[in-house]
């Protein structure tokens, strides 16, 4: 049993992030098993990817892992806004000595064959475990990336509301079957047993697509701790299909390829700041292409707080339908 003690002090530092890496992480070990539904269309490419792409063989290391291994192979994200190539950049970065005593933590002097990588050249290893991941994204989860990222940013928004409507409790409500909120403690069922007293380390809710049945949790970090669960809704990703022959394109000749993609990112509610973010864009710009959506009326925006979240009318749903049929158009309550 895992039990974390959180205060009013502590509750006012926990935050919800999303993490591409740890999505990738998690869809790793799911594919070690027989792959329930609605993970299972997608589960025939993700292993066509792994089998045919030499790129990918450093995650070959996962299936040989427990639900207990070293944070460097699964870098626990930094609390905000985090994109892959950020993650990969930081796992590029980590010190070779803090993979060393990553290594000591977990194994001691008996470190495993398949990890042995990283005891003998931490930094060339880590480059390739990154190029793997970004095989595996480009493979595997860029034709499922716009449903898993407006589902897990629909998460984010749907706790972050009921929060403020409700509580606390609402933060911690259904997060998974094993673990409970018996407030001021959330316990984890696991075969671990550690005891964090409020304030001792700061609480990352990390909300997935693929967390599934299990929970990966990082207690290495003596600052944070990061707790992954599933989001609602992952049974769309069974409905997701391909995109239309030249969906994209027309969209783009329509709107102009930047506000195009403004609408595609807003299949759930997001700020200004948030698709900058994600797309890589100067916030001006992104500012500029909502206020000509917002006046054709297919985005709407509503204020939350001190932040405003835009989001697709009925017409843009529909525009999105005509003309790019692989955006996403699942509603997360």
């Amino acid at each position: 049993m895992i039990r974390i003690g959180i205060d009013d002090a502590a509750l006012g530092t926990t935050v919800l992030t999303t993490s591409p890496l740890r999505e990738l992480v998690s869809s790793l070990f799911l594919l070690c098993a027989e792959v329930p539904w609605p993970y299972d269309r997608w589960a025939v490419e993700a292993r066509r990817t792994l089998r045919h792409d030499d790129r990918t063989l450093p995650l070959n290391v996962f299936p040989e892992l427990d639900r207990g291994f070293p944070c460097f192979l699964g870098l626990p994200p930094r609390p905000g806004v985090n994109t892959l190539s950020d993650e990969l950049a930081r796992l590029r970065a980590i010190p070779a000595q803090e993979v060393h005593e990553q290594l000591d933590h977990y194994y001691g002097d008996q470190v495993p064959d398949h990890l042995k990588p990283y005891r003998r050249d931490p930094r060339l290893a880590l480059h390739r475990l990154a190029d793997a991941f970004a095989a595996y994204w480009q493979g595997a989860m860029k034709p499922i990336w716009p449903t898993v990222q407006a589902l897990t940013d629909g998460e984010v928004l749907r706790r972050a509301k009921a929060m403020a409507q409700t509580g606390a409790d609402a933060l911690f409500e259904d997060l998974h079957s094993r673990i409970r909120w018996r407030k001021p403690v959330l316990e984890l069922t696991k075969r671990l047993d550690l005891e964090f007293a409020a304030g001792e380390r700061r609480l990352q809710l990390v909300p997935q697509v693929f967390a599934a049945d299990w929970i990966l949790i990082g207690e290495y970090d003596p600052d944070l701790f990061t707790l992954p669960f599933q989001v609602r809704g992952a049974a769309a990703l069974a409905e997701t299909r391909a995109a239309a022959p030249g969906g994209d394109e027309r969209l783009d000749l329509l709107l102009g390829r930047g506000r195009a993609a403004v609408l595609r990112q807003l299949s759930e509610p997001a700020t200004t700041q948030e698709l900058a973010a994600r797309l890589a864009a100067a916030p001006s710009t992104i500012s500029e292409h909502l206020s000509v959506l917002v006046t054709t009326e297919v985005v709407s925006r509503q204020r939350v707080g001190r932040r405003v979240f835009y989001h697709l009318t009925d017409s843009g749903r529909g525009l999105l339908g005509l003309l790019d049929r692989s955006a996403v158009r699942t509603h997360v309550a």
